[in-house]
């Protein structure tokens, strides 16, 4: 008898290799049935990545049992690239009074991100097509060996886009299909270099006229965060500013709405409140950003001067291995004189949301070593040119992390990208290392005495109209 665990290990590897997650019939009944129900004798029903058929078989419940075959034949098809999915699929017709003869016919294996079935151009209705298509990020694709063969859909046409639900819509594009509902990770509105040429392309032909976005947890096998885009093709392909309704729905069951507004200039990412405040606040003569303090260096500057530093490249059970290292005068004043460090992605508590931190209150060390590759996800130290005070670092870090949570307030953190779900109270977001240079490209490091003392007691006084006034002010 097999392993459960190994059985379960199976499961999931088959399940990163074709990027799947299976859709409930629930989320379909509860978020897609309403839109599409008066419309089921007006389209050809599609599903190039169906799985077990769970977002358009159940529109056979709604046809009268002595027309459902019928309609079957006339108005469903159904791929998928697993010949188990597809066996499956055609089982789960039949439950609902299909003819297996019948349910083959219309249910095939396919590779459609690797080919469009044309026959479907060719129907005398227009094709609907409504999805859960594969999604699996390039970077992790290019790491895996179980993944690697993927890597043939990033080719030619498809060269710089980011993710194997990006290739499937980009395929809809290019097939002219006119009616969209993807369920697809929610990168899609906030993600930036993950996203940003792929939005731009796509969403010149394409208008987004519903969204819903799930803050919790949506399939059992991953905690990438989801939603539902509903999407309509233009009648004449521009770039232009794309107005919807979102949703979102919470893991307490509550929902909020508001009106999202994409523009082209921003490439149609979510919260382009935020850009518009980084673009318009870069002082004349910003503090330049470098990441990093990495082996090589160190290396390259050995001495008689001794630091504390932190490895992030060595963690074990809860904890960074610390060592000591000599360096020469140059690198330890570099060193000690920048204090800051950045934390990328929220840890899930209160005290752990991204932004800047001071090395040594955090981890009692001087500084943060990269011993092997830089990941972005790691605590990483920052270095400013020019030099500044450390009480000037501290006000730094005291504006950072004001503007960035007020702004998270605002706009309900929706210009920081998703990272994935948990079980934390909020949502775990992730800062851009872009972003991270932006904002700290807004700090009038050059003010005197008085304006640190107002721009002090203005963050102290949670006032966050009058900083932006204050940097208004000193922009003249």
């Amino acid at each position: 008898m097999a392993n459960k665990n190994s059985l379960k290990g199976d499961e999931k590897s088959k399940r990163r290799a074709f990027g799947t997650h299976m859709t409930s019939i629930d989320i379909f009944m509860e978020f897609i049935y309403p839109e599409v129900k008066e419309k089921l004798k007006d389209y050809i029903w599609v599903d190039l990545y169906a799985g077990e058929g769970n977002l358009i078989l159940p529109l056979l419940n709604n046809i009268d049992p002595e027309e459902r075959e019928d309609f079957f034949r006339n108005h469903i098809f159904l791929f998928d690239i697993q010949k188990k999915m597809v066996k499956n699929c055609i089982s789960n017709a039949t439950r609902y009074g299909i003819s297996e003869s019948i349910a083959r016919s219309n249910i095939q294996v396919s590779d459609s991100l690797e080919s469009f079935p044309d026959f479907l151009k060719m129907l005398n209705k227009p094709v609907y097509h409504i999805t859960n298509p594969p999604y699996l990020y390039l970077g992790y694709i290019s790491k895996h060996e179980s993944t690697k063969n993927l890597l043939r859909y990033f080719k030619k046409k498809n060269s710089g886009y980011q993710d194997l639900y990006q290739i499937a819509m980009m395929n809809d594009l290019r097939n002219d299909l006119k009616n969209l509902i993807y369920i697809i990770p929610t990168n899609f509105l906030y993600g930036a270099s993950v996203s940003n040429k792929f939005r731009t392309n796509f969403l010149k032909y394409y208008n987004i006229w519903k969204m819903i976005i799930f803050e919790t947890r949506m399939f059992r096998f991953t905690g990438t965060n989801i939603c539902i885009g509903f999407f309509q093709r233009k009648s004449n392909p521009q770039h232009d500013i794309n107005a919807f309704n979102g949703i979102k729905i919470f893991a307490n069951g509550e929902n909020s709405e508001r009106r999202y507004v994409l523009e082209p200039k921003f490439k149609y990412r979510a919260g382009s409140e935020f850009i518009t405040f980084l673009k318009k606040f870069k002082a004349t003569k910003p503090l330049k950003v470098s990441y990093y303090l990495l082996a090589e260096e160190v290396n390259k500057n050995l001495g008689e001067n001794e630091v504390t530093l932190l490895d992030a490249n060595k963690y074990n059970n809860g904890n960074y291995k610390r060592l000591k290292c000599n360096v020469n005068e140059n690198l330890y004043k570099k060193i000690n004189a920048n204090i800051l460090y950045v934390r990328t992605v929220d840890t899930g508590s209160k005290d752990g949301r991204v932004g800047l931190n001071i090395i040594e209150e955090d981890f009692n060390v001087n500084g943060i070593l990269v011993s092997g590759n830089t990941y972005r996800t790691h605590p990483i130290h920052i270095f400013l040119t020019p030099e500044i005070p450390i009480e000037k670092q501290i006000l730094l870090k005291k504006y950072f992390n004001f503007l960035l949570e007020s702004f998270r307030t605002k706009l309900d953190s929706e210009f920081l990208t998703t990272y994935k779900y948990s079980n934390a109270s909020y949502t775990r977001k992730y800062l851009g290392l872009n972003q991270v240079r932006n904002l700290i490209e807004t700090f009038p490091f050059n003010m005197n005495e008085i304006e640190k003392l107002e721009l002090n007691k203005i963050i102290d006084d949670n006032q966050f109209p009058e900083t932006l006034n204050f940097l208004e002010k000193l922009r003249f």
